[in-house]
């Protein structure tokens, strides 16, 4: 180890605008009257994502058996919980708070990471799109975010229909432009392909002048949002672009437990054939929806890759004082 790995990757003022920018978000929610909360990070819970790997832990209640215990998991997010405090009564919350993904690291990516999140109960898609935009706007000062359907971000930078193109018609836009196709992508899965060509090729233009809030995500990438009432076609999804560098994954979020008991089936059947580990498929969220979860959207906002675009910084290294593998 070298003798200087004890130093902070970022520097001291980059530190001190990361509180800053903190600050400013906790005066941004609680100005609009919210309250924050503090939900675990370790829960026998997690969200159930097909791409997504939460870090287990095996909780050992006997310290002379440490290798025997109950599994818990560090947080992908703060979803869950707050969803049941949201089901409890808690009408308008955020939180900034610590989350873990398994495997995540890069130039955009640590696998401990901050996030802000918060739910507003009577919130509709347009609502949380708004309020996405009026956040960005207070920390960036880039001004409003352009709104642009996922549809229409194909239609104006590929000439194509997300929603009609086949699995064969999206593999050679890919190849069209020399975009390389894993071998394992078939042309039945319509989502790995739509995500390769939104990485690779509308991505990186989003955002570059001011920032965009994309919406309107394909049914079958729902994840955890509704789908929507006019177009069935559509789920009820936003995320938000700075610099072609994806900032924040918003819903106006589903309330039928049992759509999300079948999306969590789904998912870990997709897991089980990448050769991941299945998730518990039954959780308190589900429980909390049964009883009752009104109607609210949701938004999480990683705070890193915030500070990233407002310092125009190329790593994460140089926004967070030690990375995982320095930690």
């Amino acid at each position: 180890m070298e003798t200087s790995s004890w130093r902070p990757t970022a520097s001291l003022e980059n530190l001190k605008h990361r509180n800053q920018v903190t600050q400013t978000l906790r005066r941004f929610f609680l100005g609009k009257g919210f309250w924050e909360v503090e939900t675990p990070l370790l829960s026998r819970d997690t969200v159930i994502d097909t791409h997504l790997d939460p870090v287990p832990v095996t909780l050992a209640w006997d310290p002379a058996r440490p290798d025997q215990g109950d599994r818990y998991y560090l947080q992908t997010s703060p979803e869950f919980a707050m969803k049941r405090l949201v089901a409890a009564g808690a009408d308008a919350i955020f939180q900034i708070c610590k989350a873990f993904r398994l495997a995540e690291v890069g130039a955009h990516h640590n696998v401990e990471f901050t996030l802000v999140e918060w739910y507003r109960v009577g919130d509709d898609l347009a609502a949380g799109i708004q309020l996405l935009s009026d956040l960005a706007e207070a920390v960036l000062q880039r001004g409003p975010a352009h709104q642009l359907s996922y549809r229409e971000a194909f239609q104006t930078h590929l000439d194509c229909d997300p929603l009609e193109a086949s699995g064969k018609q999206l593999r050679a836009i890919a190849e069209a432009h020399n975009v390389d196709v894993p071998h394992s992508f078939s042309d039945e899965d319509r989502d790995a392909l739509l995500e390769l060509l939104l990485s690779e090729l509308i991505q990186p233009k989003l955002g570059t002048l001011q920032p965009v809030i994309l919406y309107h995500y394909p049914a079958s990438q729902a994840a955890l949002a509704r789908i929507d009432a006019d177009d069935a076609r559509v789920a009820c999804r936003f995320e938000l672009f700075v610099d072609g560098m994806e900032l924040a994954n918003g819903y106006d979020e589903l309330l039928d437990p049992a759509i999300l008991v079948e999306r969590n089936r789904a998912n870990n059947t997709a897991r089980a054939a990448l050769g991941k580990p299945t998730l518990p498929k039954d959780s308190q969220l589900i429980s909390a929806m049964q009883a009752g979860l009104p109607a609210c959207s949701g938004c999480a906002l990683g705070l890193d890759r915030l500070l990233m675009a407002a310092l125009q910084a190329r790593s994460i290294d140089e926004v967070i004082p030690f990375p995982t593998r320095q930690a």
